[in-house]
């Protein structure tokens, strides 16, 4: 792991932990002072170095390990305990369900502090491993190395490495060599793009100078075998075009979309960047099952881009039950909040009256426009613009008084001025679908005074992380 500042740290002896947390870490509680601590189980008795003191908490380390929890499994992944992107790989996936049902319920009792149902048990995930559609890796000159770079190799191409950022350092990566969220031929072709870029000499980016041709490399699939890739690079450079690219091509024939992009910004957001289709379509397509299976399934056109959820399985799931809960019964006008591309309304659209998504991303807006024309659904209307700007008095009454609303925020959660507006609204259910229960707890709180939670679901989207989506559906109380 990188390496942390020593000073001012202590150590404690036989130290019992006993609870998973938000954000992915343990806690212990030795001499009533909570410590988070990474990669522990509750249930282990371990040796701890403090090397962070606040005023209501420390941050720790497990130095040695005394007893190992029962809750614990050995993690799949070689990479474990450096990548920051599977922190929980260590816990039995069971438990890991366990945890993060509990996730919900201490949001709800600690922020929210409403009333609320017994929490519906969680969905689990079908798939532990391999369940992402969608995976960044990032090229860098500054390889992370445990033992150091050795003195008898050319540092600068054992340097090189395409991975994933290490937690806490932006000019750092863990050169990946095989990851278990994304199924192949994912790997081979991040590994492939590697070894031939070494191999011919290309330089990788270097976040400190911002120099270096290869920055980023895309790598998107779909469930009925598309394939996209999108690679990202510093500048302007005819071996992309006349080599690499080709070659990526005639390595992986299976890929349907092979595109490239020039950053030459010092950040590695894209999406206002000219993107150039080199073989293949310039989208993916992903198939979705219709609530109802008499209907016909939907298909969603993906682009460099596009918004989709990460897990496209459980993303059915997920927006089931969100169809179940809002109840529809054909009549309906739905406003969908945070409506992204347009998958949840397009989703919808087919059992109610109308669906109108409101979304501040212009690009995702189009996107909606055009699934809903892929798929011959008239009864949608999208607004591009900031929700506290668009949600108003003037839009309710030219759009109509929805009868459901369906919102989707970002972690943050839902503005202040958001909620209010859909309190002036006043619709008889609101389903809240979060990837946060803290946020989603506080926004609840404020909805409280004119709403009753009826129903809550929490979804695992993501396993062998802390993440968990929640879904909550509220009805209007009775005046």
């Amino acid at each position: 792991m990188p390496k942390k500042d020593r000073r001012n740290t202590h150590f404690i002896e036989d130290v019992t932990i006993i609870d998973a947390a938000a954000e992915g870490v343990a806690v212990a509680k030795p001499n009533e002072k909570v410590v988070f601590i990474p990669f522990g189980a509750p249930g282990d008795i371990v040796d701890l170095e403090v090397f962070k003191k606040k005023k209501n908490y420390f941050e720790g380390r497990i130095i040695n390990i005394k007893h190992l929890s029962d809750q614990r499994t050995k993690p799949a992944c070689q990479h474990f305990g450096l990548c920051g992107g599977c922190k929980w790989q260590h816990l039995d996936y069971q438990w890991q369900l366990y945890y993060k049902q509990k996730q919900v319920k201490d949001n709800f009792e600690r922020i929210g502090k409403i009333a609320y149902p017994e929490i519906k048990p969680i969905i689990a995930c079908k798939d532990q491993f391999f369940y992402r559609n969608k995976l960044e890796y990032t090229f860098s000159n500054r390889k992370w190395f445990t033992d150091g770079i050795p003195s008898d190799v050319d540092k600068q191409a054992v340097a090189s490495g395409l991975g994933f950022h290490l937690p806490g350092m932006f000019d750092r990566i863990l050169d990946i060599e095989h990851c278990h969220l994304q199924q192949d031929p994912s790997n081979r072709i991040r590994l492939a793009i590697r070894d031939f870029a070494i191999q011919n000499a290309y330089s990788f980016y270097d976040a400190r100078t911002h120099e270096g041709l290869l920055r980023n490399l895309f790598i998107r699939n779909t469930t009925r075998g598309d394939l996209m890739i999108n690679l990202a690079v510093g500048y302007e450079d005819e071996r992309v075009e006349k080599e690499l690219l080709p070659f990526i091509r005639k390595s992986f024939p299976e890929i349907t979309s092979l595109m490239w992009v020039v950053n030459t910004k010092k950040n590695d957001i894209i999406n206002d960047l000219k993107i150039s289709l080199f073989h293949g379509e310039p989208f993916i397509t992903e198939i979705m099952k219709s609530p109802k299976g008499e209907f016909q399934d939907l298909n969603f056109r993906i682009g460099p881009v596009s918004f989709y959820q990460t897990n496209s399985q459980q993303a059915e799931q997920l927006y089931k039950v969100a169809f179940d809960f809002a109840g529809v019964k054909g009549d309906e006008l739905v406003y969908d909040l945070y409506t992204g591309t347009g998958t949840i309304a397009n989703y919808f659209a087919g059992f109610v009256k109308k669906v109108i998504g409101i979304e501040y991303v212009a690009e995702a807006i189009a996107d909606a426009k055009v699934n809903a024309n892929l798929n011959g659904i008239t009864n949608t209307s999208f607004f591009a613009g900031d929700i506290v700007d668009v949600l108003n008095e003037t839009f309710v009454n030219e759009n109509g008084k929805p009868d459901i609303i369906i919102t989707d925020p970002p972690r943050a959660g839902m503005h202040e001025k958001v909620i209010n507006q859909i309190l002036t609204i006043n619709p008889e259910r609101v389903v809240y679908i979060s990837c946060n229960p803290a946020t989603q707890a506080r926004d609840l709180q404020l909805l409280d005074q004119q709403y009753e939670v009826l129903s809550v679901q929490p979804v695992d989207m993501f396993p062998q992380t802390h993440h968990v989506e929640n879904v909550v559906l509220l009805k209007r109380r009775k005046s």
